[in-house]
């Protein structure tokens, strides 16, 4: 790929100066499509930041970083580019000049922001890009997927990776409580705890029935959980087990936990299965600040005191608007211990 087009592209949709980028730019590249509603918007934001290092900007992103799209519920897709040219024409020689020979492949046109290529015109393309390439297609159940997209005045091929949404199974899981977090935010608080990093250990210090851990478990993040009330802690094992994850629960109160984590995760409770004062709130902070260096927590109440009070410096929030019956806001708190 020619390195001064992706210059191009963030000079203008991000402000960044060409002549910088050219300088600097590797040539792995891929696209990353979102989806999320509005409730979840700021959620996104926060943890494209923690896993590329900056915010997607209209549901998508540029990066050097690959991830995997089931790594997180808001990644629709992920286009790792082959080739780009400003001219199409252009980018058909480029891609016959990779002499692709496959069987069973499949030609998707990927719609980004700002894309007002109309539908006719966007079928006519996947053809020409499907006669460049030898092999019979497959479109049902394609052996490799490829996707041509536009954007910002470059049109861009490559392999085409979607999220197959395999996590969703985790909605069946055998206990389930109405007001524990959704999917959606378990996966994001897995990654702005890990920050891409696999190898780190994470706790989840009220662990409830384990939506969290489950989420962990599926993107093999090692992850163990703590809750003082032992029949959620039975829970929350039959439901590691349905899944047929093994991850280490403890019945405990999080003060007595010895053990230390790279990063902790705490939903505190709110609901009427177990109900969280501000002592209460106080005691699992700091408790859960003497064994990690990382806390990501979730409240409905305002706990930056009670975060300050535990020597941690908090580096990030965001809010979450529950819809539905029961409507009310969460926060989520980004911190860490002071150096």
């Amino acid at each position: 790929m020619n390195n001064y087009l992706w210059p191009a592209f963030n000079n203008r949709y991000h402000g960044y100066k060409p002549q910088i980028l050219k300088q600097y730019m590797p040539t792995n590249k891929y696209i990353y499509s979102f989806t999320y509603d509005l409730t979840e918007g700021d959620l996104c934001k926060l943890e494209s930041k923690y896993i590329f290092n900056e915010e997607e900007k209209d549901k998508l992103l540029l990066s050097t970083i690959k991830v995997e799209p089931s790594s997180s519920a808001f990644i629709k897709s992920r286009l790792d580019v082959m080739e780009a040219s400003e001219d199409y024409a252009e980018l058909i020689v480029k891609i016959k000049n990779e002499n692709i020979h496959i069987e069973g492949f499949k030609v998707e046109y990927v719609v980004l922001h700002g894309d007002t290529t109309e539908y006719p015109v966007r079928l006519t393309k996947l053809k020409d890009i499907g006669f460049s390439i030898e092999g019979t297609p497959d479109y049902y159940k394609p052996t490799v997927t490829y996707g041509l997209c536009y954007l910002a005045g470059v049109w861009y091929f490559g392999i085409l990776n979607k999220d197959e949404f395999d996590w969703l199974k985790h909605k069946e899981k055998p206990c389930s409580y109405s007001n524990s977090i959704n999917i959606n935010i378990a996966k994001a608080l897995i990654n702005i705890a890990a920050e891409r990093d696999k190898e780190r250990t994470l706790l989840d210090a009220c662990c409830g029935v384990g939506t969290i851990m489950l989420e962990a478990c599926f993107a093999g993040v090692d992850i163990e959980g703590c809750d003082i009330n032992a029949k959620i802690c039975r829970h929350v094992r039959k439901n590691l087990a349905h899944f047929n994850y093994s991850a280490e629960v403890y019945n405990s109160d999080i003060k007595d936990i010895s053990k230390n984590y790279d990063a902790a995760i705490i939903d505190l409770p709110y609901n009427h299965f177990s109900y969280a004062h501000d002592d209460s709130i106080a005691h699992i902070i700091e408790s859960t600040a003497h064994i990690s260096k990382r806390l990501v927590i979730v409240s409905i109440v305002d706990i930056e005191e009670q975060i300050s009070h535990a020597g941690l410096t908090l580096l990030d929030s965001c809010s979450i608007k529950k819809s539905g019956k029961a409507k009310f806001t969460r926060k989520i708190w980004v911190c860490e211990k002071h150096v």
